[in-house]
């Protein structure tokens, strides 16, 4: 006679991501389905938002002298960035993300 067993779940495990030198891993902000005059925008139509928050920083751009310049943005600013810079995208924890360098940052949004 058979008997019938529970697959137990696996904990979800939660994964830190640490980017390299002066490479940010950012989250996109979510992208806009209607335009500001009402106009519904099929999925292929829509372009990639180029906001978004940054999640964690590396330690910075290495100095020829052996130091490492500090970056300007920290996790948690909201950042413009522009519109084919980075890597293609990634999921972390059901989250998709991008990898960028400093560099491809424009702005940092202020309250």
């Amino acid at each position: 006679m058979a008997t019938a067993t529970k697959k137990k779940k696996k904990a979800a495990k939660t994964s830190r991501l640490q980017p390299l030198g002066d490479r940010l891993v950012v989250k996109r902000d979510e992208q806009e389905e209607v335009t500001a005059g009402g106009i519904v925008l099929p999925g292929a139509a829509q372009t990639a938002p180029t906001r978004g928050i940054v999640v964690s920083v590396g330690d910075g751009r290495m100095l020829p002298d052996g130091t490492r310049a500090p970056l300007q943005v920290a996790a948690g600013d909201h950042i413009i960035f522009s519109n084919y810079a980075g890597s293609d995208s990634f999921k972390i924890n059901e989250e998709e993300m991008i990898l960028l360098r400093e560099d491809d940052v424009l702005a940092v949004l202020q309250d």
